[in-house]
């Protein structure tokens, strides 16, 4: 069973930067995928970054050139760095992180942090 937690949300400027981080219990490193995802009031929850265990990265539009998503093995965690966040970006953001079991995917969640873009 995998444990996820988020932390590093919080209340930031436009154009400011937060890292937020995912801190697994648990060991994740036979995961096939790590992912950020996050949902905004009134909207569904939507994938940012991904992270393949071999390592390809995908990024949404609107995260390219600003967001980075990364884990590390040693901490058994994944991080998310963000910057240049604009008040668009305000959201609550969960880690996400799965494989395949046979035919089925089994995947875990954390509760989510939120992060709030505002002047």
């Amino acid at each position: 069973q995998v444990q996820l937690v988020e932390s590093g949300g919080g209340l930031v400027q436009p154009g400011g930067s937060l890292r937020l981080s995912c801190a697994a219990s648990g060991s994740i490193s036979d995961m096939e995928h790590f992912g950020w995802y996050r949902q905004a009031p009134g909207k569904q929850r939507e994938l940012v970054a991904a992270l393949s265990g071999s390592g390809f990265t995908h990024y949404e539009d609107f995260a390219k050139g600003r967001f980075t998503i990364s884990r590390d093995n040693a901490k058994n965690s994944m991080d998310l760095q963000m910057s240049d966040l604009k008040p668009e970006d305000t959201a609550v953001y969960y880690c996400n992180v799965k494989k395949s079991v046979g035919l089925q995917w089994v995947e875990y969640w954390g509760q989510g942090t939120q992060v709030t873009v505002s002047s």
